[in-house]
């Protein structure tokens, strides 16, 4: 009997697909005064209609030196890589970064994903109430 492969691991992933380009993209997620913040962050979303989730940031000079906010860049990037699978919806996301000490990777990751769930909450319900006026 031929052995049998498992089943491929999920695969995370972040191409340039998953990230929000142009000040267009940018201004149409913040024109749609959808936010949550969680800690340090603030996330604004837009429904895309994609099939996945693209994410844009935003960390000001008050955060830090450039070290410090790329540093957190690169972690709020590899916390959206491993959960975005997990999240409910397809979002055009823009991550806002207040003035913080670096956190770890999970808790980047415990805090785009509550502020994720709570923007998905309000989503469904915007879209619910718009169906309702429409209807």
């Amino acid at each position: 009997m031929p052995a049998t492969s498992p089943e491929p691991a999920e695969r995370f992933k972040y191409t340039r697909a998953h990230r929000l380009g142009g000040d267009k993209q940018f201004q149409a997620v913040f024109n749609n005064k959808l936010r949550k913040s969680s800690g340090p962050l603030a996330v604004l979303a837009l429904p895309n209609g994609l099939g996945y989730h693209r994410l844009g940031l935003t960390v000001s000079r008050r955060v830090g030196n450039a070290v410090k906010r790329h540093r957190i860049k690169r972690m709020l990037r590899e916390a959206f890589r491993l959960n975005q699978s997990k999240w409910p919806g397809r979002y055009d996301l823009v991550v806002i970064v207040y003035p913080h000490e670096v956190l770890t990777l999970n808790e980047y990751a415990e805090h785009l994903t509550r502020a994720v769930d709570q923007l998905h909450v309000v989503a469904v319900k915007r879209a619910a109430r718009q169906a309702e006026d429409a209807g």
